[in-house]
């Protein structure tokens, strides 16, 4: 069952998780239509809440350090939103920021230098990417997006595979960090994966940075 958070809209929350089992063996597409019921259950405040809460959390024990290559993304709908935190990384800690690009459907995401300002393309779903005059970089640290994760790592994103396929090739040319960010209530106790599916190596939410076992 999916973690409530503290707060204003955990009622809510708690109504749609009651009876809810998540298991190995739930339907990734069930699922994930679960936890979207679940992250826009939430308030606009509390959300809004747990974005600034991000910023407190990286001067503590997460894996970050000064200018690193960093790969954050733009928030889409309810996710919770790296823009402010991504600017302090890149103002206090002289992080290069980067974000991801899609090269084609089965294809690894490539990465393209980004600061706060630049000018956008706007692709498929909405994602917005930087241009293509910007420097491709290779991150060290990658902030990814989730529905849900789970206590060992697992992810589960949007169906498309893109950050397994990217972590796999990411992680055969040097150590990389992959950091999810998500509200409290997106860490449930198992996410349904295959042998493909790359694990993150740790999670940021309000209430705190968990590093899973390697």
């Amino acid at each position: 069952m999916a973690t409530p958070l503290r707060g204003a809209g955990r009622h809510a929350r708690d109504r749609l998780t009651r009876g809810c089992i998540i298991s190995s063996s739930t339907d990734k597409a069930a699922l994930r239509r679960q936890m979207r019921a679940i992250r826009s259950a939430m308030p606009a405040a509390e959300r809004r809440d747990g974005d600034l809460a991000l910023i407190a959390l990286i001067n503590g024990p997460t894996p970050v350090w000064e200018n690193a290559v960093v790969s954050g993304y733009l928030a889409i709908g309810d996710e919770i939103n790296p823009a402010p935190m991504m600017q302090v990384l890149r103002d206090r800690w002289t992080c290069q920021l980067c974000l991801p690009v899609m090269t084609g459907r089965v294809q690894p995401l490539t990465f393209r230098a980004y600061a706060p300002g630049d000018e956008l393309a706007t692709v498929q779903w909405g994602i917005r990417e930087p241009t293509s005059d910007k420097p491709v970089l290779v991150p060290d640290i990658l902030l990814v997006p989730l529905l849900a994760v789970d206590r060992a790592g697992y992810r589960l994103g949007y169906g498309g595979g893109y950050y397994d396929r990217t972590l796999m090739r990411l992680r055969t040319i040097k150590p990389v960090q992959a950091i999810g960010l998500a509200f409290d209530a997106q860490v449930i106790d198992a996410v349904p994966h295959l042998d493909y599916d790359e694990r993150i190596d740790a999670v940021l939410t309000p209430s705190g940075y968990r590093a899973f076992p390697s």
